[in-house]
């Protein structure tokens, strides 16, 4: 089993596919590690020889993935809150930050919605 930044690639998959597992590596990212290491891109996981895993091991060293990424991550949302700026508000509130509306959808960011009971009607 190949073990790259604390992630265990799954066994089955094309070595370019399995390397995106990796937080902060895309298939772009992936595809230019594999020129870069000089493994073919249809290779298996199981496949990969342990100079290959190696190879790979050292060049995604040099990228920023996984942890340190995820901490510059919170910190820039940090920050962004801490200046109280604009895009910092919108994070403290837990509302979509890039101009998307919020009348209607924005589920995501704000949650399952939370029913709300309706007045009762007065008899008389």
């Amino acid at each position: 089993m190949a073990r790259i930044s604390g992630v265990d690639l799954p066994r089955n998959k094309r070595i370019e596919i399995a390397l995106t597992y990796v937080f902060g590596i895309g298939l772009k990212t992936s595809q230019d590690i594999l020129k870069e290491a000089r493994i073919e891109m249809d290779k298996k996981v199981s496949d990969l020889s342990e100079d290959e895993i190696v190879k790979l091991r050292e060049i995604v060293g040099r990228y920023k993935v996984e942890g340190d990424l995820r901490r510059v991550t919170s910190q820039n949302i940090r920050r962004l809150m801490e200046i109280a700026c604009y895009r910092g508000q919108r994070h403290k509130k837990k509302l979509p930050v890039r101009g998307q509306r919020t009348h209607t959808n924005a589920r995501t960011k704000r949650g399952k919605r939370i029913a709300v009971a309706g007045k009762k009607k007065v008899t008389k």
